[in-house]
């Protein structure tokens, strides 16, 4: 939910751990990464000794071995399997699959971008991209892969057919701030064929500048830019609704409020341009800021769909549009809940999963893939959900550095 910069110490001492084959389960307390003079996370903490103590911790830059990944402590509905779908992909964000089943990975800490092919059920992990910045998010279309860095969006052609010997990209569009808070990003390609991309919020809390806490459409070719969500603190997952075509976005609500509020958001955009989210003056839908909030209205922005949880950190998503789980799922929403670094008590580490009804108003929202909390810490966490052309899900965890397989057998 705030940026996170590497410490060599800290990278040198996870090496350690991992190197030695330390189990998730047996790792020692994680140590709070170090800001340097980017501490925007810290604005507005509170100057007791529980909150001092809280600060955002990054995810392990080694992999976790395939044979201590946590799946055997994953839950599941009756009737579903979690599997080990690929091990070794070191920090893995975002997904898109490709046309010939390739699946893209972005990262968020090691700059690399990686390519999963599947032949006969064995997973070969190629990586096709290093030393970008932040190039967490992925989107792929009519045979070229879009990368989301921190300030510019890049296109590999015909990636496909290249991932042993990548083309180098072309630039799409660099007219994006450089603000390291919130800065890395989710992209995706709507149903009319435009590019989603958002700017979060440059800090915990502030007035933003009016190029922030927005989302912004653009042509697949850069041209034409607009902005169609305002008040948007930070998503970093979002969908398309598969019978509206509304867009659909996670954000993360603000930090140090309280440790139980407030809550991370589900929103649904019904007007582009036309509606605001709420950030600064207003979170969760219905509690003013205690700075920003004086004279405004909830009333004045588009209230939550769902409330998600405080502070759990919820990315990725998706509508599920696959035919292999039962019927109940179709047209569910299913979300990644990373976990909070802010909170005493940890929760989410999940996927959720949210039903709606026939009008598309979310009826529910509970846990469906759970067991990556144990003693107060992390087994694993859960970061973007993408359905495989055979229905089945995948979920990565850049905690651990893998990709799992959720199926249904009956």
């Amino acid at each position: 939910m705030s940026t996170w910069r590497a410490m060599s110490g800290v990278v040198a001492g996870l090496f350690t751990v991992f190197a030695a084959g330390v189990s998730p389960a047996q790792q020692p307390p994680a140590q709070p990464a170090a800001q340097g003079e980017d501490e925007s996370w810290a604005a507005g903490r509170p100057r007791s000794d529980a909150a001092v103590a809280l600060a955002p911790v990054g995810a392990p830059p080694i992999p976790t071995p395939a044979a201590r990944l946590p799946v055997a402590k994953m839950k599941v509905p009756d009737g579903f399997k979690v599997e080990v779908w690929a091990a070794g992909v070191a920090n893995a964000r975002s997904m898109a699959v490709g046309d010939k089943g390739t699946v893209f990975v972005g990262t968020r800490q090691l700059g690399n971008v990686y390519a999963v092919t599947d032949s006969g059920g064995k997973r070969t992990v190629k990586t096709i991209a290093k030393g970008l910045h932040r190039p967490n998010g992925v989107a792929f279309k009519d045979g070229a892969l879009y990368v989301a860095e921190l300030s510019r969006i890049l296109r590999y052609d015909d990636i496909e057919q290249h991932l042993d010997a990548p083309p180098e990209p072309k630039v799409v569009y660099d007219d994006l701030p450089k603000d390291e808070p919130h800065g890395w990003k989710f992209i995706a390609i709507g149903p009319d064929d435009k590019l989603y991309v958002p700017i979060g919020a440059p800090c915990n809390i502030c007035e933003p500048p009016e190029t922030h806490a927005q989302i912004r459409r653009i042509a697949l070719d850069g041209s034409g830019a607009e902005v169609v969500a305002r008040g948007v603190r930070n998503t970093v997952g979002f969908d398309f609704d598969p019978k509206t075509g509304d867009l659909w976005f996670t954000d993360n609500g603000r930090d140090w409020m309280s440790e139980d509020i407030p809550n991370d958001e589900l929103n649904h955009l019904t007007q582009p341009g036309q509606e605001h989210f709420g950030y600064p003056f207003c979170h969760q839908g219905s509690i003013r800021d205690p700075e920003f909030g004086w004279g405004k209205s909830c009333e004045e922005t588009t209230a939550p769909a769902a409330l998600l949880g405080p502070h759990i950190a919820a990315l990725g998503m998706e509508f599920y549009t696959g035919s292999m789980f039962p019927e109940a799922y179709r047209g569910a929403i299913f979300i990644a809940r990373h976990g909070p670094w802010n909170r005493t008590e940890k929760i989410g580490a999940d996927i959720a999963v949210a039903t709606l009804d026939a009008d598309g108003r979310v009826t529910r929202v509970e846990p469906f893939l759970t067991g990556l909390i144990e003693n107060n810490g992390y087994l694993g966490r859960p970061v973007d959900v993408e359905t495989l052309p055979d229905g089945s899900l995948l979920v990565s965890d850049d905690h651990n550095g893998a990709i799992y397989r959720v199926s249904y057998g009956g």
